[in-house]
């Protein structure tokens, strides 16, 4: 599956860190850069889009923390 860049840089923060929690602000720092003139508002669309093309994709989930913001999670295979 192809993404658009800065998706696929905010999928890759995410899960290079798994269970880390990132803020808003961290996440738009590390991913648009300091001067970017994009607001934390950016970072809520491209985590909505990312969920919305990668929920059929069972490894991992995109987590929303309230008041805290977003991690991933990586989801461990069932033992058989």
């Amino acid at each position: 599956m192809e993404l658009p860049k800065k998706e696929f840089e905010l999928l890759y923060k995410l899960l290079s860190y798994p269970g880390q929690i990132f803020t808003r602000s961290q996440l738009l720092d590390d991913v648009w850069g300091y001067v970017s003139e994009s607001g934390e508002d950016t970072v809520k669309t491209h985590v909505s889009r990312l969920r919305n093309r990668l929920k059929d994709v069972d490894d991992f989930q995109i987590i929303t923390i309230k008041g805290l913001e977003y991690k991933a999670e990586l989801v461990k295979e069932k033992e058989q």
